[in-house]
């Protein structure tokens, strides 16, 4: 079993920045990979950004060079810095683990973008 929990949701105006960190614990191997993902009200669920194997990274189109994937001195930690927030950001944020070709997902984090 593995666990995810999210944190650092919240409203924040346009143009301003927050941090969301994931913490894994469990049943977690070496290999996996971590990343978020978001959905909007009325939308599925899209990748935001990833690991892949080893340290590459991937982004969705709409949060490349104002997001950034890290990873935390912590294992099985990462993080998501967002930078220049729009209000089309909005949406519930989710921690993922894939592992053995099976997805974990956490509870989800709020974000609303909004004046």
């Amino acid at each position: 079993q593995v666990q995810l929990l999210e944190s650092g949701g919240g409203l924040v105006q346009p143009g301003g920045s927050l941090r969301l960190s994931c913490a894994a614990s469990g049943s977690i191997f070496s290999r996996n990979t971590m990343g978020w993902y978001r959905q909007a009200p009325g939308k599925e669920r899209e990748l935001v950004a990833r690991f892949s194997s080893g340290d590459s990274t991937s982004y969705a189109d709409s949060v490349k060079g104002r997001f950034t994937i890290s990873r935390g001195n912590a294992e099985n930690t990462v993080y998501l810095q967002m930078n220049s927030l729009k209000p089309e950001d909005t949406a519930v944020y989710y921690c993922n683990l894939l592992q053995y070709g099976y997805n974990y997902w956490g509870k989800g984090t709020l974000v609303t973008v909004s004046s």
